[in-house]
């Protein structure tokens, strides 16, 4: 669990930690870590709570975001074809079929807004 107050953090980094925190719990962390870490995410981004005075802001660094984007690119990319090709049949064949039938429509008007782009 986070120490302290959260009186001194905007509402928009509030909300921020929070949909942090939904991510990590989807991805299977407990509550409590995933809390603790969404407000850590927070802190390294933002330096903190921004409320303390005027003039006293800072620039965002969104490194912390593109860091773990990073990683998880490489984790995939470090698996071979075949593993991709099996997990994502796996993952097709748990869909259901409305769901289904709505991601070959959005395939197919990507395909078509990127054949017009050409």
């Amino acid at each position: 669990m986070p120490r302290g107050s959260k009186d001194a953090y905007t509402e928009k980094q509030k909300r921020q930690a929070q949909h942090i925190e939904q991510s990590y719990e989807s991805r299977g962390l407990p509550e409590e870590e995933a809390e603790a870490r969404a407000w850590a995410t927070v802190n390294k981004q933002d330096g903190g709570g921004k409320k303390s005075g005027s003039g006293r802001g800072h620039a965002v660094s969104h490194a912390p975001s593109r860091e773990g984007g990073a990683r998880g690119g490489a984790a995939a990319a470090s698996r071979p074809a075949s593993a991709r090709s099996a997990s994502a049949k796996k993952a097709a064949a748990a869909r259901s079929p409305a769901e289904r039938s709505a991601s070959a429509r959005k395939a197919a008007a990507t395909r078509k807004a990127k054949a017009t782009q050409h």
